[in-house]
């Protein structure tokens, strides 16, 4: 691991690794498709996500990201440099997260990414600063229970060869759907509608590589009558067309 604060700037190519130090992906500009452990989220100017310790993640921007993005030194640095701040942030760092940041928080990320992360003394101050002021933005974020993922994935996969609406994820979240909308974009950067059509289209990905099933039956079981739609949809979401997605697989 590098310094740990860093800036970089994400492109087409999609990363996929994981590292056993945590993480802190912060956007200055453009928009980053990112998932963590299956779960996917669209990092957006302002936003950031957490990347815990060990979790599998891939990311990639089809029109390029600027980000700042804070590797963790190890529990030990946390312990030595956030005091009583540290525990709290051992918790945000424990699990995957997308948060907002507030007006002040955006000031010190901007003032940070004009250039002083080169500097090892600005960049550690900068690392607790941002840790520190983190802790409260979780704190408060966690006051309303998380949306229940494992089963709005459970129930879009079921019946992802059908047509979906926000009022049935809505009926399964227990709100209504201009709040079930709201809590989407506040958690994971994304409306109802397009995360349902990410994960249809992260699962017909998964089947035209492991599967020889024909591009018209993957395409209808995740919820598409015309194999031009599907196509379009796929070439739009990943960059190719579904047969050339298929032949890239067999090519590796």
């Amino acid at each position: 691991m590098g310094q740990i604060l860093s800036l970089r700037h994400y492109r087409h190519d999609v990363i996929a690794h994981s590292h056993e130090h945590a993480q802190v992906v912060i956007s200055l500009s453009g928009k980053l498709d990112f998932e963590v452990d299956g779960r996917v989220r669209l990092l957006r100017q302002q936003h950031l996500i957490v990347v815990p310790a060990g979790a599998h993640h891939t990311c990639g921007s089809e029109q390029g990201s600027h980000c700042l993005v804070l590797d963790v030194p190890s529990q030990d640095w946390l312990g030595e440099s956030l005091g009583s701040h540290a525990d709290a942030s051992r918790r945000l760092l424990d699990n995957t997260g997308h948060l907002s940041l507030d007006a002040k928080q955006h000031q010190l990320v901007s003032w940070l990414a004009s250039g002083p992360v080169s500097d090892p003394i600005i960049a550690r101050q900068g690392a607790i600063l941002l840790l520190a002021s983190l802790n409260n933005s979780a704190a408060e974020s966690v006051t309303a229970k998380c949306l229940p993922f494992a089963a709005l994935d459970a129930f879009i996969d079921q019946h992802a060869a059908h047509p979906l609406q926000v009022a049935d994820l809505a009926r399964i979240a227990g709100l209504s759907c201009a709040r079930l909308h709201s809590r989407f974009l506040s958690e994971c950067g994304l409306t109802p509608m397009d995360y349902i059509r990410q994960r249809r289209l992260n699962r017909a990905l998964q089947l035209l590589r492991r599967s020889a099933l024909p591009i018209g039956e993957v395409a209808s079981q995740v919820g598409y009558a015309s194999q031009s739609a599907f196509s379009a949809a796929m070439l739009r979401e990943f960059g190719a067309s579904p047969s050339a997605l298929r032949r890239e697989s067999g090519d590796n």
